[in-house]
């Protein structure tokens, strides 16, 4: 039996959307006020989904308490109540935009799974602007 599980996890993080190959005028311009010199933050919310086969002998795709943990260890504690360009590596150099993020956590996610699941990792910025990274969608 083929099925799909999801998790859902919560973190709070700051950032600013900057390239520092322009100038501060087209920054500006392309990224609005997410351009604040001083940082802002959002309550992202962070939705883990696993496709696969059920194991006959669990009736687990996988233990969900499993994935909590994994979740929590390298995405939660990594990312939560900080500010994501300065205090982590992922985005020392990498504009933290939504987009950036969700596949920054998908690659973290995807080194600690199984090949045999097919990971979908979605991320909301706010409730009504959110992105998609699943398997396969290529970068």
């Amino acid at each position: 039996m083929r099925i799909s599980v999801f998790r859902r996890a919560h973190f709070n993080a700051a950032h600013r959307l900057h390239n520092p190959a322009w100038s501060e005028e087209k920054n500006r311009q392309v990224f609005g006020l997410c351009n604040n010199p001083h940082y802002h933050g959002h309550n992202y919310e962070l939705e883990v989904k696993l496709t696969g086969e059920v194991d006959p002998e669990t009736g687990y795709l996988i233990d969900l308490k499993v994935l909590k943990d994994l979740i929590y260890e390298q995405v939660e504690k990594r990312f939560d109540h900080k500010n994501l360009n300065l205090d982590t590596e992922e985005f020392r150099h990498l504009n933290p935009t939504a987009e950036n993020i969700c596949y920054v956590i998908w690659q973290i996610l995807r080194r600690h799974l199984e090949p045999k699941y097919e990971l979908t990792v979605r991320l909301y910025e706010t409730p009504r602007n959110y992105v998609e990274y699943r398997e396969g969608e290529g970068v």
